[in-house]
């Protein structure tokens, strides 16, 4: 009877520890990601083309705004507003969203009604023109107006820093969180070469600043697109 005990026992705890081990190994565990050296996006810069050259023509409607990609019912506006929301979301049935909450990283502001925020393109859609975008087609147009393939590509921001910004590079303009700012110029090269974009030589410079007074950023490499 013991022993027939003593297996029993054997057997459950066999049991257990394999379904603890089927069940760990369908976790995934995601290290963070490391912070890299900001003098990898002053490489990056680097490697930009220069083009001072004036191209005019930019019109916003050739750039189709916050499509449906993925057809979830849930647009672009509404897919950044829910993944940088650091709280659970509302939304109205269309997926409109509605409440959250963001603090938006130009100027620190934080908001907890989706409507008083705007999407911003970290590089503006006119200043993707000038810089490559008037050579492109309607769909890649498109493709960057909605870019979510690229976490650092669209960002939530108040409306008054996104008005402000407007459609100035960082020669012309820059968060007023200062601590932001090694972000915002390690993103802005990291997606202009992402979308093989020029830089003019102003632009450069004042990137090239930035950067060089940078340690680390939590930016990641982009893949082309």
């Amino acid at each position: 009877m013991g022993e027939n005990m003593g297996n029993f026992y054997k057997r459950a705890l066999l049991a257990v520890l394999s379904i603890v081990a089927m069940v760990a190994s369908s976790l995934v565990i995601t290290a963070p990601a490391e912070a890299l050296p900001a003098l990898k996006f002053l490489t990056i810069l680097k490697s930009l083309p220069t083009d001072n050259s004036f191209h005019g023509g930019y019109v916003r409607s050739k750039f189709k705004l916050w499509v449906d990609a993925d057809g979830n019912g849930c647009n672009t506006r509404a897919e950044v507003l829910m993944a940088e929301s650091r709280a659970a979301t509302t939304h109205s049935s269309t997926c409109t969203i509605r409440t959250g909450s963001w603090i938006s990283a130009y100027d620190g502001v934080r908001e907890t009604t989706a409507s008083k925020l705007d999407i911003d393109h970290m590089v503006p859609l006119a200043e993707a023109w000038r810089s490559g975008a008037y050579k492109w087609t309607a769909a890649k147009r498109q493709a960057y107006a909605n870019d979510l393939g690229y976490a650092y590509s669209l960002i939530a921001v108040s409306a008054s820093s996104n008005r402000q910004k407007s459609d100035s590079d960082p020669a012309g303009w820059l968060p007023s969180v200062v601590a932001y700012r090694c972000t915002y110029a390690a993103s802005w090269v990291a997606i202009k070469y992402r979308w093989r974009l020029s830089v003019d030589s102003a632009e450069r410079a004042a990137l090239a600043l930035i950067l060089r007074g940078c340690k680390n950023t939590p930016v990641t490499l982009p893949s082309l697109a």
